[in-house]
């Protein structure tokens, strides 16, 4: 016969393998909020930005020296976004510089999106990186009111020519009928 000092060990170990369970799915659900709502932080800027009040249109041409940076360049009516090194952050400014886009699009035109990149590193992973700064800058659109149904993405092409990478780096917004 089983003596009472081994049903309370099995007790204890049952109980603490319980108790272990519990903890390693409260501790997995905690990290998992703190994941997202760390991808929500990074996202914000992009809101922001699409949530700004659009004050004016530009329609000159804007010369920009790109630093290896996030900026923004308007020419003969399409917008350039240029990304930093690995990343899809907008330079700031996003709304006001797509306000002439905005404009086109409320006269019956389409926003076509084309996302480009350089020809270092992976190009699998650059072609997925420019897909995505693409994507944020239709994000951006569709915050600013721009139906969907007036937007196209077209498919990452590699920026091949003079260029530096930072140009290759790069989002370009055009209107077309």
């Amino acid at each position: 016969m089983a003596s009472l000092s081994d049903d309370d060990s099995q007790q204890n170990l049952i109980l603490g393998i319980a108790v272990g369970v519990i903890s390693l799915v409260l501790f997995l659900a905690i990290g998992i909020a703190l994941y997202a709502n760390g991808k929500a932080h990074k996202a914000r800027p992009a809101v922001a930005a699409a949530t700004a009040p659009v004050v004016a249109t530009v329609v000159e041409t804007v010369a920009v020296v790109i630093p290896d940076g996030a900026s923004i360049r308007v020419e003969n009516g399409i917008v350039y976004f240029y990304f930093a090194t690995g990343s899809t952050d907008l330079a700031p400014g996003a709304a006001e510089a797509l306000a002439a886009v905005i404009k086109g699009v409320e006269g019956g035109k389409k926003a076509v999106i084309s996302g480009f990149h350089d020809t270092t590193g992976d190009p699998a992973i650059n072609e997925q990186l420019a897909r995505k700064r693409a994507e944020m800058v239709r994000d951006v659109l569709t915050g600013l009111n721009v139906p969907a149904e007036k937007l196209e993405l077209k498919k990452p092409a590699v920026s091949e020519g003079t260029g530096s990478n930072a140009q290759a780096r790069r989002v370009e917004v055009k209107l077309v009928d």
